[in-house]
């Protein structure tokens, strides 16, 4: 009786160390965590306007990293007519796909002249750029181009002669031309236009007769100016 009760103990306890060492030897695998990538403090796209015509608009742009921190190309830029639509991703009525450049450009044709879009970036995985969003316009079909020019000049002033001339594809009904003074330029009279004056800021309109200009015509206004010294050049911007 005692030699059968002794060979079963033994049997217990060699099945008992036997399952103890087996789950010993396995141990179950710990998962490990997979790492977050660390992203620089930068902006991961860049763009700027490198061209406008009266159907168009170029868009340059520049990838500085790669996924997960940035992009990769080919970029489809969306063209928005407003800032608001921009934000939201609303209504774009525009798009064009770059080529595999990560320092490339995008040409968007079929345009409206002289409109303003906001444009926005979109990666080939159809991830949408937070960062980049401004505006580009394209050209008016009407346009003009003013230069001065500095007939006499005497200690307390001088006069000058501002020729407007229609540089665009259409005739002109009207025109005007602005400028900001540098110094202490002060306008006494004004012949050939209508000044409009705001501190330094002076923008001058076409007079009644000579606000139409066909295709490359020219016209002129004068000033007669009181200054203590005379400038060095205008900068003029002339639009319809």
């Amino acid at each position: 009786m005692l030699r059968m009760f002794l060979a079963v103990t033994t049997m217990a306890l060699a099945a008992w160390t036997g399952t103890t060492t087996a789950a010993e030897a396995t141990p179950t695998p710990t998962p490990s965590a997979t790492p977050t990538p660390t992203c620089p403090p930068a902006i991961p796209i860049s763009a700027s306007v490198a061209g406008a015509t009266t159907t168009s608009l170029t868009i340059s742009y520049v990838i500085f990293f790669r996924p997960p921190c940035g992009y990769d190309p080919p970029m489809t830029v969306s063209l928005f007519t407003s800032r608001e639509d921009a934000q939201q991703w609303r209504a774009p009525v525009a798009e064009g796909v770059s080529g595999p450049e990560r320092n490339g450009s995008v040409t968007i044709d079929g345009l409206t002249p002289g409109t303003e879009y906001w444009y926005r970036f979109t990666d080939v995985e159809g991830r949408r750029d937070p960062y980049v969003i401004a505006s580009a316009r394209t050209t008016s079909l009407t346009s003009c181009r003013a230069t001065a020019t500095v007939d006499a000049h005497w200690g307390s002033g001088f006069v000058a002669t501002v020729t407007v001339r229609n540089t665009g594809s259409l005739p002109l009904d009207r025109w005007r031309v602005s400028w900001r003074w540098s110094g202490d330029e002060r306008i006494q009279t004004v012949w050939g236009g209508a000044a409009e004056t705001a501190g330094a800021d002076v923008t001058v309109r076409n007079a009644s007769y000579n606000g139409t200009l066909a295709l490359d015509g020219a016209t002129t206004f004068g000033l007669l100016v009181a200054s203590s010294a005379v400038p060095e050049g205008l900068t003029l911007t002339c639009e319809r």
